[in-house]
């Protein structure tokens, strides 16, 4: 049974057979991150980057959630890497650093107004897409692993050290499994991130059988890092993977 499901098995009595659709998917990912529980047994070395358990990280989480997912329409999927320290990693929303979330997607908070370059181009891809409402509409943005870590003071991705790559693995069985039993859509998913994330991912789609097919694109942060001037050229990829898995 999803897990979500044992939250509103009381609807279930009062309206059988309705229970899917009496669930507005605000509530399913409100309820996912609630649930979040980083893994034990991590590397001793590695800090996890856990916003949302911060009463006042989740409260702007359940804003953005409640404004932009409030239905009970299905989704598709882009998963990224995992949070980082300037963007998710402060917010709790995927790809939307303080600024993004203040001045594009109009949730107010109490946050120190700063921006990130992986934020910047998917939020200036959205717009070309037709902007935040359009957007959220039809697409989720959520992350291989929800979250984020830390080495030596700086971000590091779950892949990049054995160790913990090993011992995050069930957590992200784990968690995507709970993200697909909102009713996101399985036809394609658009994994963010460049080789490595792609390879993980569909390593673990080949033995669970998640996704009909997985499309790669490349890390925002890198396109604005190292090919800037490209970035048209990157907007407009992402826009065809965005309408093909459409």
């Amino acid at each position: 049974m999803p897990f979500f499901f044992l939250l509103f098995a009381s609807r279930q009595k009062e309206h059988e057979g309705c229970l899917i659709s009496l669930i507005m998917f605000s509530e399913k990912l409100i309820e996912y991150y609630n649930q979040l529980t980083p893994p034990r047994g991590l590397p001793n070395d590695i800090e996890v980057l856990f916003p949302q358990k911060d009463p006042q990280i989740i409260a702007i989480v359940k804003k953005f959630f409640t404004k932009y997912f409030n239905d009970n329409n299905p989704r598709q999927l882009m998963l990224g890497i995992n949070p980082g320290r300037f963007g998710a990693g402060i917010t709790g929303v995927n790809f939307t650093a303080p600024k993004q979330l203040k001045e594009l997607c109009g949730i107010d908070h109490h946050l120190t107004s700063s921006s990130e370059l992986s934020a910047e181009f998917i939020y200036d891809m959205i717009a070309e897409y037709g902007g935040v409402n359009k957007f959220y509409q039809h697409w989720f943005i959520g992350a291989v692993c929800p979250l984020g870590f830390i080495k030596n003071g700086k971000n590091i991705n779950y892949y990049d050290d054995k160790n913990l790559a090993e011992a995050v693995t069930p957590f992200i069985i784990d968690c995507i499994n709970k993200q697909l039993s909102m009713g996101f859509t399985i036809e394609r998913c658009l994994c963010i991130g460049g080789e490595k994330n792609y390879k993980f991912l569909t390593a673990l789609n080949k033995e669970h059988k998640w996704f009909n097919q997985i499309i790669p694109l490349p890390h925002p942060r890198f396109i604005l890092q190292y090919r800037r001037k490209q970035k048209d050229k990157y907007i407009h990829q992402y826009l065809s993977a965005l309408q093909f898995a459409g």
